[in-house]
This record gives structure tokens, sequence and C-alpha cells, in this order.
């Protein structure tokens, strides 16, 4: 019988020598990050009603392209879990989203401060259940289909993350911020005279998040990526992710065997412009992904695999609700999808039913190793993202519509402006009135809190 005993000791002593060239390569077992990714297709079937523009009067007409839903799971050292979902889709409204965290804390044991589940925005996506039910003048066979494939889609996101959990394998994390300049603040450059300015006014955020995630062969596993501008070049009958669907499309190309994820930022009061065409949304989403693999190609900063979360919900105040004679003259004095909104307000009150004064608005925070990830929910305006990088640093990512789109998030300065963004697009999402004046103080107030919980050191002064 073979004496294996001097086999083995070689072994142990092979591989306590190699153990710091394999740390310093990121790929030691016990010290390394872990992440799995996987992705869903979720186009529509069958023809749907679209999501996004109140002027479209039918379904949808095929695709442009694929719409998809991508998971990336990433695991630190000691274990812990964060679970990053993006989609082509308007956004993930309430119910939907707590139903998917709730069965995912029920599968996998995962909090909801480990969830980041975010929208592209793409205004070519379908139409959910319990979403912008004002806007579209839907039949109840629409509304069967919207049901079903509102099912069909929390049953594929739960399921891409079971995917995504089970095939783990050791990787190593990158952070970088790129650029790219195509998003315009719409409040303050109008599109129709935007071809004859020589400059741009208003506030803007240009960075462009990076994660990359590189297998052990040293190849890229994943491309997490984001930006700030709406997804509205297209407004046709075709599903489409719109610029960020092709931003994505073209990644994969350039890195074939990569998972490329996009990540809507603070920007919803911007807009690609100009916008209208195919051949734009072509352009916009190649200029996006030049601009992440130049990031790629540059030295990127080393994450520790190290996972911190935090995630709180806070009841933003609306303004004091109008009374049934107020609705009822906005009922007379509106025409379309706002004319329905009031006149459901209207009858509401007239039913005895309560209004709500407040929404439970979700904050989230990571920290993945140094680099800090700032998500709100809701359509979150620029100005958010500006005071928080002020705030903790411009190298902080932060994403919007994460978690729970309900309405838009303004500024303080933009609540006193009023326009669409201030007083009106509550309406669009059955909102009973606008956003009170303390709205952004209070968000910004708890995120500070949230981020010192989680270990986010503010910047330097």
């Amino acid at each position: 019988m073979t004496n294996r005993k001097p086999i083995q000791f070689r072994i142990k002593v092979f591989a306590c020598l190699l153990a710091p060239l394999f740390f310093a390569m990121g790929v030691n077992a016990q010290s390394q990050w872990k992440a799995g990714v996987a992705r869903a297709k979720i186009t529509p079937t069958t023809a749907m009603w679209m999501a996004g523009y109140a002027v479209r009067d039918h379904e949808a007409e095929g695709a442009m392209h694929d719409l998809w839903a991508k998971a990336l799971v990433l695991e630190d050292a000691e274990g812990k879990r964060a679970v990053m979902v993006s989609t082509d889709l308007l956004g993930f409204p309430k119910a939907l989203s707590d139903r998917i965290r709730d069965r995912l804390q029920k599968r996998h044991g995962l909090q909801r401060s480990e969830i980041l589940l975010n929208s592209s925005h793409t205004h070519s996506g379908p139409v959910l259940s319990d979403a912008l039910m004002d806007i579209y003048p839907i039949e109840d066979a629409q509304l069967k289909k919207i049901t079903k494939y509102t099912a069909h889609l929390e049953e594929a996101i739960v399921r891409l993350v079971d995917q995504a959990l089970n095939g783990l394998q050791p990787v190593q994390l990158y952070a970088g911020n790129g650029v790219a300049r195509f998003q315009v603040n719409r409040r303050n450059n109008p599109a129709a005279t935007l071809h004859l300015e020589t400059d741009l006014n208003g506030p803007n955020d240009y960075a462009v998040p990076v994660l990359k995630v590189n297998g052990a062969d040293g190849k890229v596993l994943a491309i997490a990526f984001g930006y700030a501008c709406h997804n509205t070049v297209l407004s046709g009958y075709q599903w489409s992710g719109d610029y960020a669907g092709f931003a994505q499309l073209e990644l994969e190309a350039m890195h074939p065997g990569a998972m490329a994820l996009f990540f809507m930022g603070a920007g919803a009061d911007q807009n690609p412009l100009p916008r209208g065409t195919v051949a734009l949304a072509r352009q916009y989403g190649r200029t996006l992904a030049a601009a992440v693999d130049r990031v790629l190609e540059e030295d990127m900063q080393v994450l520790q695999p190290s996972i911190a979360t935090g995630y709180r919900e806070v009841e933003l105040q609306l303004s004091p609700i109008p009374t049934v004679e107020h609705y009822a003259s906005l009922s007379e004095s509106l025409s379309g999808y706002q004319r329905r909104w009031a006149q459901r307000m209207e009858q509401l009150l007239r039913k005895g039913h309560t209004l709500a004064a407040t929404y439970p608005y979700p904050l989230q925070v990571w920290r993945l190793g140094d680099q800090s990830i700032f998500s709100l929910g809701g359509e979150l305006v620029v100005g958010y993202a500006i005071a928080l990088k002020r705030i903790f640093g411009p190298q902080v990512f932060v994403f919007g519509y994460s978690n729970d789109v309900m309405a838009y998030i303004p500024t303080t300065e933009i609540l006193q402006e009023g326009g669409y963004e201030g007083e009106i697009s509550q309406r669009v999402y059955g909102l009973p009135s606008s956003w009170s004046t303390d709205t952004e103080s209070l968000i910004l107030y708890e995120m500070v809190r949230l981020a010192q919980q989680v270990g986010v050191p503010k910047a330097d002064k």
C-alpha cells in the first residue's frame, strides 16, 4: 500500500508557498469576492400597452430588440451577499417590488438592504400592474394581459436571482467613473430651440459609474454601469431598451461572454437631446458604451471583499390634500389622463375614502469595499446626485429609480418653481397632491444617517 503522507505533506507545503501569490491575484478562497450572473428575456410575447407616453393610442407592434432582466450577485469574504437587478422597464411599482423582495427573503434570507431592484426607465417597455393606470384608456382585455405579464415578470426575476446565487464563482471586483455628455437638463434647455444654443444651462451630472467583475481567468464576467438621463430617445411602438439597451448590446459585443447591466441614475430632469430616431438611440448607446469601455481599459480601483448595506423607508409628506370641490373643478378644466386622475380623486373622496397624506419612500446605501452606492426610489432629479456627491465625494455612485418608482422626486427649488417635475408629474403616478416643501431636506438628512450606519465617510473639506 502506498504511503500517502509524504505526498499530502508536499501538497500542503506547496499550497502554503503559493498562498501569498494567490491572495495577491485575488483568488484566495477565504479572502475574495464571489459573484454570480444570470439573465432572463422579458420581452412581452403578445401585444400589450406600452409605458411612458400618454400620447400613445394603441398597443405595441413588435420588438426592435429584446427586453432583459439581469442579476449580479456579489458575496464578500464573510459570506454577506448583495443582489443587483437591472431591468428594461419604466419602473418597479411598490406592490411588485415588495413581493419580489419578500420572496427573496423567504427563499434566501436576503434582507431588503441587500436587494437593489433598478429599472432603466425605458419608455418602450410594457405597462405593469398597479402603475400609471390613469394614463392609459385600458379596457378589461388589456388589463388581463398586464396582470398576466406582471405575474410572469415577478416569477422571472425571482428565478433569475436563484440562478445567479447558484452560479457563484471566485472573482475580482473593480470600480471607476467615466464621463458622457449627451444628457441635457430639460427644464433649462427647450428641445425645440436647442440647435440654436451654444451653451447649455442648468445642473447636470455627466458621470458614468462602472463596476467590473473579472472571473478567476481574468476575463470580464460582468459590467454594471449607469448614467443619469431619461431613456426617451424613442417614442414609437416597438419594444426596446432605448439608448441603454443599445449600450448594453454594444458592450456585450465588445466583451464576448460578459453580461452588461444598466442602472439608471438621477436623471429625472435630464433628456437625451436631440432625440426621436433609432440612429440617435444607437449613437447615444455607442457613446455610453465607449465611455464605459474607456474606464475598463484604465486602472480601476480594486475593491476589497467586504459588503455593508443599509435600507430605510421614510414617510414623505404630501402637501395638504385638496377638497372634493377642488378635484371637481380640475375635472372640468383638465383633459386626457389628468382629467381621469382628477375624476378618480373626486370619486374616492365622495365615497368616503381617505387619500394618503404620506408615502413610504425607500432609501438604500451600499459599501462594496471602498465604493459607496446610494440608491433612491422614484424619478430622482439630478440635484440629489449633486448634493450627495458634495457630502460624500464625487466618486460615489448615485442611482434613482430603485426599489419603487412612485413619482418624481423634486428638489426644493423645483418644487418652488413648479412645472411638470415639481407639480404636475405626481398626477401621472396617481398621487393625490404634490410633495411637501421639506422633501429634499428630509431625504438628504436620512441618507446621511444611513450612510453613517453603513460606514460611508464624508468627503474631506
